[in-house]
């Protein structure tokens, strides 16, 4: 049964990794109150568990000693009406959370309202991250994601570029001095396809190939080229060729 979510002013998120081992183990609360014009977000995110580890434990798993945060700040409008339509749409599992997950709470009247357990737990999960993602890009945290890709054929060589901007929720495409905004789902798949497949970084590049062939480079600064330092982690998928289709119907258009 649907609800409308006419009084809803804001949602309450709040995940448990469960039993995940540290220094991976963490918590987290998202408030997100639209209830004036402006999108207020307010986050907390605690690791947990890390008594035993040493420093060089928590540093070698790539983490540092203190990764706590918080933040209460404006997000991008944008944010809400995204929020909104996933929460109008939302069905309860009815069940209590075991070992690890998310719950919500919507804010009615100023009020935090009831925990409940969203059926939908791995869509809320990840639509989290992409507001966590908008929350540090707008605390400046971390910069925005470009992933550069490059084709040389006989006949010419092509860059290009996918900026995911999460703070404004807006994927930027460039290529040859001009740039355009492209669909945000269909940036989002693609850049699902680019981190699926094995990236061999004993051959990785720190400039891109001028050989025939398509490159990619992933943010680190490190060029990759597809069918070589890039391989497919299961053969009955091609993500290597999807990359590459999703890049060049970018080029294309």
């Amino acid at each position: 049964m649907k609800k409308s979510n006419d009084h809803t002013s804001g949602i309450v998120i709040e995940f448990d990794s469960g039993i995940v081992p540290p220094p991976y183990s963490h918590v987290y609360r998202l408030s997100l109150d639209w209830s004036t014009s402006d999108l207020i977000a307010e986050l907390e995110i605690h690791y947990t568990d890390r008594e035993d580890l040493s420093e060089e434990e928590i540093i070698d798993e790539g983490f540092t000693p203190n990764d706590d945060y918080s933040f209460k700040g404006k997000l991008n409008f944008v944010w809400k009406k995204v929020v909104s339509m996933e929460f109008e749409k939302t069905k309860w599992s009815g069940r209590q959370i075991d070992e690890g997950g998310l719950t919500l709470s919507a804010i009615e009247d100023s009020k935090v309202g009831q925990a409940k357990v969203p059926a939908n737990q791995e869509a809320w999960q990840m639509l989290a991250q992409d507001v966590i993602q908008a929350i540090y890009e707008t605390s400046k945290k971390e910069a925005p994601l470009t992933v550069n890709y490059r084709q040389v054929t006989n006949e010419e060589s092509v860059d290009c570029s996918i900026t995911m901007n999460f703070s404004t929720r807006e994927a930027i495409f460039a290529s040859k001095n001009e740039s355009r905004v492209i669909n945000w789902e269909y940036a989002v798949q693609l850049l699902k396809l680019v981190f699926s497949p094995d990236y061999n970084y004993e051959i990785a590049k720190e400039t891109a190939g001028t050989k025939r062939g398509s490159y990619i480079e992933c943010g680190d600064g490190y060029w990759h080229e597809l069918g070589k330092g890039v391989v497919n982690i299961d053969t009955s998928f091609d993500a290597v060729g999807k990359i590459k289709d999703g890049f060049e119907n970018l080029m294309e258009e």
